[in-house]
């Protein structure tokens, strides 16, 4: 297993990381999130050893990842990091890539196993394809594809989609999450994407002024979020007499002592996001229908039973 026990770290005089203590048990996958620049691709660089500490201890089973200061090579043959630059070798076609670091002595095994990676990040059609010629979407794709090539036992990813199509973005995420639980690895994943995380992650770590600041499952955090920092993760939000009330939670009725007034409705799709104003502050609920500018609504809070 991961275990991250007081870990701190800072940039020069900047602290970005403080007392930071967690574990991933094998084959679990850990989601964190957090504001830009709340340390989260930091973090992953400090799982992989690319820095060394300022305090604490990181180890995977029994071996401590140590930083620069202790290591020629950066990394471990056990984990893979795939971050938002990819490391590929452009002149080369998608399949050597991919394969790269596959043995050459058993060509039919590195070439069934090849295919198959390929399959996983629906890349077949682009087997013979130079990366020079890939699109930046593309190039994600085989960066994954070639992380999990030799099936390490942990994977660090930052931002794994974040270059990809949504029409590509919903499948590669299922085939991608769902090949790394049936192979049992490990997955960190940072990522400011609800849809990285609701489905497919364990648990989920909330970093804010250089701590973490809540460490549960997806659904735990989503029905008791208990800043706003962490519903905003989840989507569009009140804060109604102390209390968090997400969009698909507010419904109109017939009447009510709430009487709101709409300011605008936005198209998404299956539903109109409403911003209207209630009691002189603005709200945001969700309708099957378009609502005009200054119709006036009654409306309800409708939470999820505990």
């Amino acid at each position: 297993m991961l275990e991250v026990n007081d870990l701190s770290f800072r940039y020069a005089k900047t602290p970005v990381l403080k007392d930071i203590t967690f574990s991933l048990e094998l084959g679990e996958h850990l989601a964190i999130i957090g504001e830009s620049g709340s340390g989260k691709s930091t973090l992953l660089k400090l799982l992989y050893g690319e820095y060394d500490l300022d305090k604490g201890q990181i180890f995977w089973k029994d071996i401590e990842i140590l930083g620069p200061k202790f290591n020629l090579i950066v990394g471990y043959e056990f984990m893979k990091y795939v971050t938002q630059e990819f490391d590929l070798m452009p002149f080369t076609t998608v399949e050597e890539n991919v394969g790269k670091h596959l043995s050459n002595f058993f060509p039919d095994e590195k070439k069934a196993r090849t295919a198959e990676l390929l399959n996983v990040v629906q890349l077949t059609a682009f087997a013979k394809t130079k990366v020079k010629l890939l699109s930046g979407g593309q190039k994600q794709r085989v960066a994954l594809a070639r992380a999990i090539a030799k099936q390490p036992e942990i994977i660090l990813l930052d931002e794994p989609f974040s270059h990809i199509d949504n029409f590509k973005k919903q499948s590669l995420r299922r085939n991608l999450f769902k090949y790394l639980k049936d192979h049992n690895i490990s997955c960190v994943v940072a990522t400011h994407d609800k849809d990285d995380v609701l489905g497919y992650a364990d648990n989920m770590i909330v970093l804010n002024d250089c701590r973490i600041v809540a460490n549960d499952t997806p659904e735990k955090l989503y029905i008791n979020p208990e800043t706003s920092l962490i519903a905003s993760f989840f989507g569009e939000f009140n804060s109604i007499n102390d209390r968090i009330i997400y969009a698909d939670q507010l419904t109109i009725v017939e009447k009510s002592k709430s009487k709101a007034i709409v300011k605008r409705s936005y198209f998404k799709g299956n539903y109109f996001l409403i911003e209207a104003v209630l009691d002189g502050e603005i709200i945001f609920f969700q309708n099957t229908i378009h609502l005009k500018k200054n119709d006036a609504v009654y409306i309800e809070i409708n939470t999820p039973s505990q």
